[in-house]
């Protein structure tokens, strides 16, 4: 599949809700057993997503699990574990490599990690290269808020950068940027999706289908970039190397890989 840019969030107690998700147009589904569901609705969750990912879906399904230090999480994996309608469990709250471990060990599926605390911060890397299943790592920015004790968002940059430089340092994709929480502050969306992406996120989950279209056009290069980007790639097949362009600017081999991701994105404009 194309480079996932969104991946929106449903309650696994609201099977309908999880069938309006899949129509919503993002690139990834995420079925939320854990901070989205009541604790009398737990069981009725775990088995309702398993009742209806027993099905292949016509796009991918990841289902997060519950906490992997309480007393849910054996029967979610247990319930989850063969299902061919999903294509991968996301883990919350992480916080050890062999959290990671471990759980690869029962489950054939693709994992995700989910940081949300300092501890799990502070383990990044090791978190990141954990197993061969592990796919990708992000934040979970509430959880690490109140854990922190951060006050403005500006304290959650340093956090936000370790996990992107783990999860490249890993050879692991740019991970995802966390949930905006106000679904009707599409401003406030806009503006921080242009954050995350200065910072090295590469799209964003979303709680609700009206944030998709401004993550996916948050994280869409522009025309401007993709007109750089074409010349710097022109550039490079008529001259290998090290060159300048005719307007000064230093181009490599890095230059130009960046310019070839930026291409690669460009087949999702609309």
């Amino acid at each position: 599949m194309t480079t996932p840019l969104t991946w929106l969030y449903a309650p696994g107690d609201r099977p309908h809700m999880v069938t309006k998700a899949l129509l919503a147009g993002a690139d990834v589904v995420v079925v939320d057993l854990e901070d989205a569901v009541a604790p009398d609705r737990k069981e009725y969750a775990r088995a309702a997503t398993a009742e209806f990912l027993s099905d292949p879906q016509p796009l991918p399904v990841h289902v997060r699990v519950n906490a992997l230090d309480g007393p849910l999480a054996a029967a979610d994996l247990k319930a989850l574990a063969h299902l061919p309608g999903i294509a991968a469990l996301r883990l919350p709250k992480v916080t050890s490599p062999g959290q990671i471990r471990r759980v690869a060990q029962c489950t054939p599926h693709p994992l995700y990690a989910l940081l949300e605390s300092a501890l799990g911060i502070e383990h990044a890397y090791a978190i990141a290269q954990a197993h061969p299943a592990l796919h990708g790592i992000a934040l979970g920015e509430a959880d690490l808020r109140a854990d922190l004790g951060v006050r403005t968002d500006a304290g959650l940059d340093w956090p936000r950068s370790r996990v992107i430089v783990a999860a490249r340092a890993a050879a692991l994709p740019p991970p995802p940027q966390s949930v905006h929480p106000d679904t009707r502050d599409l401003a406030g969306l806009a503006a921080t999706c242009a954050h995350g992406r200065a910072l090295g996120f590469l799209g964003r989950a979303a709680i609700h289908p009206r944030q998709l279209p401004v993550i996916e056009r948050a994280y869409l290069p522009t025309e401007e970039e993709l007109e750089r980007a074409e010349t710097i790639i022109k550039a490079a097949a008529r001259n290998e190397g090290a060159q300048a362009l005719q307007d000064g600017t230093f181009i490599d081999a890095a230059v130009v890989a960046a310019a070839q991701r930026t291409l690669s994105l460009a087949h999702r404009r609309s």
